[in-house]
This record gives C-alpha cells, structure tokens and sequence, in this order.
C-alpha cells in the first residue's frame, strides 16, 4: 500500500508503526517490519524491475507456500494506508483500492478453502468420508 503511493511518506511510516505496534508486542520485530517495508517501498520506487504487479505475485507465491501467512493480512490495517481520494491522486487510491481488494479476495479464498478443510476432517471423524 505505501508503494502504490510513489513517494516514500514520514506518514504512512508513523501508521506502519503503529498497525505493527497492534500486531507485535516486540520492538525488535517492530522496527524488523518497519526497516524491511522500507527497503521494499525503495526498491520498488527506484528499481525498474520491481514493480506493485510482481511484489503481488510474491506475496500470493509466499500465502500459497505458506498459508497461514493469510492470517497477517488485515485489511482494517491496510485501509488506514488508503490516500485520500482527490483530483491530483485518482490513480494512486484506485489502485490501493484494487491491493484491498485483491487481498480481500484472497482472504475469502483461503477461509472457504480452509473451511471446506474442516468440514471434510469433521465427516472423516464422523465415518462419512
């Protein structure tokens, strides 16, 4: 979300702080996140090569490797990033809108996917599968 915007924004890196203040209690993975995000948004703005399209598609490679990753995606969390919708900055909240959704469908995936999982472990407890 604080690629989407193009500029490297003191703002969006005090709310960054604050959302990873609600998921850990640690300093240490605090600034981890922080410092890491950072390096992401630089390479992102700098590097032709790294793109919004392909950190995407890492982070969808990455919840398929792992999917308890899709537990970390908190869209409460990524709505705070959102820029306020103006003339000047149209494309930027279309696309942070688009991020959301994407990963709201993401989210919507993996818990029927998980809840078909269990459903399945239930009949099998049960005999039935």
């Amino acid at each position: 979300m604080i690629a989407s915007n193009k500029k490297d924004d003191t703002i969006e890196y005090e709310i960054l702080k604050q959302v990873a203040n609600e998921i850990y209690k640690d300093k240490y993975r605090i600034n981890i996140l922080v410092e890491a995000t950072k390096e992401y948004v630089e390479k992102i703005i700098n590097i032709k090569s790294l793109n919004i399209d392909s950190l995407i598609k890492e982070i969808d490679r990455e919840i398929r490797k792992n999917p308890r990753y899709i537990t970390k995606i908190n869209i409460r969390h990524l709505k705070k990033f959102l820029v306020q919708p103006d003339h000047t900055d149209e494309k930027t909240y279309l696309l942070q809108l688009r991020i959301i959704e994407y990963f709201k469908n993401e989210l919507r995936y993996y818990n029927s996917k998980k809840e078909k999982k269990k459903k399945l472990n239930t009949f099998k407890r049960l005999g039935r599968a």
